[in-house]
């Protein structure tokens, strides 16, 4: 299988100054504040501004096309970040998934899913200007996180191409992943995020920025997603009976006959 340049080791002697303090150690815990007391504050004060604000009923044609693409696609973009910030390199060195075969998977996979991805929030984007009512219903937020949404994408695809074609790409199994699970045990590795390669620190940033704006956009109706809606059970439609033809008139309810087994057998007579 071919050799993928994302194998290039991160550089020694790496000097740590106070902007990479600022950005790599203390930045991530004011944007983790934000992102939870900001939803707490809105899931108590703004209930009914909980929503996607769907803007359906104003056009759905670019919607039936634009919605599953982004979604399916940002789901599987998850699934990927997931596997590389948060499962160690060692883990699936154990599990004998080597260097070359995760990185063909994860670019093969990862670019697909991003380019799905993209297609959908442009698509999202340019029904949202095009078509009036729904542009009419687009807040500031709305613009605001659709900018950092979509920077956030594009940067994404970016560190791909350019881990491809670019040999000083810095591996970020060695450099990002283990700044990230650092950080949710109060030890950021500084020296880890400052040797990563440009293009992932921008990445990196635009996405701080966009789980800062999480609390106060429509991005908040993820953390509600209808899981249950998958379990819920099935509808059961009943019938009301047949109804009278056209035209003749609707029977006045009176006493339902009462019988036993025997009579209401056709043929036996009463007793």
């Amino acid at each position: 299988m071919m050799s993928l340049p994302l194998d290039v080791p991160p550089p020694g002697n790496v000097q740590v100054g106070l902007d990479d303090v600022m950005l790599w150690g203390v930045l991530p815990y004011l944007v983790l504040a934000i992102l939870i007391l900001g939803s707490i504050w809105r899931y108590r004060y703004d209930q009914f501004g909980w929503t996607t604000r769907s803007s359906q009923l104003y056009e759905s044609r670019l919607l039936r096309i634009a919605s599953p693409l982004f979604h399916f696609g940002i789901l599987a973009v998850i699934v990927g970040h997931f596997v590389g910030l948060v499962i160690p390199k060692t883990w699936m060195d154990a599990a004998g998934v080597n260097e070359d075969t995760y990185h063909f998977f994860a670019l093969s996979v990862g670019i697909i899913a991003g380019v799905a991805t993209l297609v959908g929030i442009v698509l999202l984007i340019y029904r949202r200007r095009t078509t009036g009512p729904v542009f009419m219903a687009t807040t500031r937020n709305d613009k605001v996180m659709y900018i950092f949404l979509l920077a956030a994408i594009l940067a994404g695809l970016a560190t791909t191409v350019f881990s491809v074609f670019d040999t000083k790409i810095v591996n970020y199994r060695d450099t990002v992943s283990p700044w990230f699970r650092s950080i949710f045990i109060f030890q950021p590795d500084l020296v880890g995020m400052t040797a990563a390669s440009m293009s992932f620190k921008i990445h990196t940033l635009t996405g701080l920025v966009l789980f800062a704006l999480w609390p106060f956009t429509r991005l908040v109706h993820a953390f509600t997603a209808p899981l249950q809606y998958l379990f819920r059970p099935y509808i059961v439609y009943r019938s009301r009976g047949k109804r009278p033809a056209p035209g003749v008139g609707t029977p006045r309810r009176g006493w339902d006959p009462v019988g036993t087994p025997d009579r209401d057998r056709p043929g036996v007579p009463p007793k």
